[in-house]
C-alpha cells in the first residue's frame, strides 16, 4: 500500500474514534461511518498503545506469495503424473518419497491443478498428447491406463478425436444487432485436436452461409497444411440439417467427402467446444470492441475479429488435453504430421486388399 493510500486508512480510524467521542455512541458512530463494533474496540486499544502509528493497515493481511515447490519437485510429480497416470495424490506422495523427492499429497494436488492434470482422465489426456507428438514408448502401466480409458469411452458413446482433421466443430453465434450494421451472426469452426478456430461473420443464418463458410475459410485452411478434414460435428439448427438432395451445407459436404455428425438432440452441450469459445470471444472482444469503436460495415468488424482470431490461435496457449501447454496453432503445426501417417497408412491398406 502506498503512503498515501496508508494515510487515508490511519484518517479514516481516527475519525471513527473521534466521531464516538462527539456522538457519545460506539454504535452511531460505527453505523456512520460503516465499521463494525469490534473494529472501533481494536482500533481504540492500539490507538491508546501506540498512538496513529498504530493504526497502519491491520484490516487486511498483507497477501502472501504462493508457496510454490522447487521447480525439480515440480518436474518429477507432472513427469510421475504421466508415468502412474491412475496413481492418486497420496500415492504419488509416498512413491516420490521413496526416490527422495519430499512433497505432500496436497503439494502433488496443487501441481497437478496448475497444469490441468488434478483428474484421472486429464492426466491420461497428458500421456495420450505427449505419446502422440513425442513418439515416446510406453511402459505397461501406461498402456494398461489408456486402454482402460478407451474402453469407457466407447462404453459412454464419447466423440474422440485422433488428429488434426479428424473432427471439426461447426457452430452458429448471434452476435448481436448493431446500430448502422444489423443483425450480426458469426459461423465458428474449431478442429477438435489442436482447437485452432476460423470465424467469419455474416448479415443472416442459413444453410449457404454455413457452406459458404467452409469453402471461404476451412477447406483452404486445411488443404494449405495439407491435411484432410474427415467428419465435422453440429447442432440440429436449420442451417446444418435438412432435405439432403435440397440442403445446400449437406449438398457441399457430400461434396467434399465430409462425414457429418450431429449433436444429441435438446443437448447442446455435446458441442461444448463452441460453446466455451462464444463465451471467450464475447467477454474478450466483442464486450470491449463495441465499446470502444462504432462499427459501420460487417467487414470492419470482420477484421478486428481476424486480428483477435490469430492472436486467439498463434499466441496464448491452449489448455486443451492435446495440446499441452501450446498455442493451437503450434499444436496443429506439431501433430498434423499424424493425419498424414493415418491417411498414409489408410491408402497403403486399400492397395494392400486390391
Amino acid at each position: 500500500m502506498n503512503v498515501v493510500n496508508e494515510q487515508k486508512v490511519i484518517k479514516n480510524k481516527v475519525g471513527l474514534l473521534r466521531l464516538a467521542e462527539q456522538l457519545d455512541s460506539v454504535s452511531k458512530a460505527c453505523k456512520v461511518m460503516g465499521f463494525s463494533r469490534d473494529s472501533f474496540y481494536r482500533f481504540r486499544e492500539l490507538y491508546e498503545q501506540g498512538g496513529e502509528a498504530a493504526l497502519q493497515d491491520i484490516s487486511r493481511r498483507k497477501p502472501l506469495l504462493k508457496n510454490r515447490v522447487d521447480p525439480k519437485i515440480e518436474e518429477a510429480v507432472l513427469d510421475f503424473a504421466l508415468e502412474q497416470p491412475a496413481y492418486g495424490q497420496v500415492r504419488v506422495s509416498n512413491e516420490l518419497r521413496k526416490r527422495g523427492i519430499l512433497v505432500s499429497a496436497g503439494g502433488v494436488r496443487s501441481i497437478w491443478k496448475r497444469h490441468d492434470m488434478e483428474q484421472f482422465r486429464k492426466r491420461l489426456a497428458a500421456l495420450s498428447a505427449k505419446v502422440a507428438q513425442d513418439g515416446i514408448i510406453l511402459t505397461e502401466d501406461q498402456v494398461r491406463a489408456l486402454e482402460r480409458a478407451r474402453e469407457e469411452k466407447e462404453a459412454h458413446g464419447e466423440i474422440e478425436t485422433e488428429h488434426p482433421g479428424y473432427l471439426g466443430c461447426q457452430d452458429t453465434y448471434y452476435v448481436g444487432n448493431i446500430k448502422g450494421v444489423g443483425r450480426i451472426y458469426q459461423q465458428t469452426f474449431i478442429d477438435s485436436y489442436s482447437k485452432v478456430t476460423l470465424v467469419k461473420l455474416y448479415d443472416r443464418k442459413h444453410a449457404l452461409t454455413a457452406a459458404d463458410m467452409l469453402n471461404d475459410r476451412v477447406l483452404p485452411f486445411f488443404e494449405e497444411q495439407g491435411v484432410s478434414l474427415l467428419r465435422i460435428l453440429t447442432d440440429r439448427g436449420s442451417e446444418f440439417c435438412g432435405n439432403r438432395e435440397r440442403h445446400e451445407y449437406a449438398l457441399y459436404l457430400d461434396l467434399e467427402n465430409i462425414e457429418h455428425s450431429r449433436t444429441k438432440a435438446k443437448s447442446p452441450q455435446t458441442n461444448g467446444i463452441c460453446e466455451r469459445f462464444h463465451q471467450t470471444i464475447q467477454n474478450e472482444f466483442y464486450a470491449s470492441a463495441f465499446r470502444r469503436k462504432l462499427y459501420g460495415s460487417i467487414e470492419q468488424l470482420q477484421s478486428d475479429v481476424d486480428r483477435w482470431v490469430e492472436s486467439y490461435n498463434s499466441e496464448r496457449t491452449h489448455s486443451g488435453k492435446y495440446c499441452y501447454g501450446k498455442t493451437p496453432m503450434q499444436t496443429f503445426l506439431d501433430s498434423k504430421h499424424l493425419a498424414k501417417e493415418k491417411a498414409l497408412d489408410q491408402l497403403l491398406g486399400a492397395q494392400s486388399s486390391n
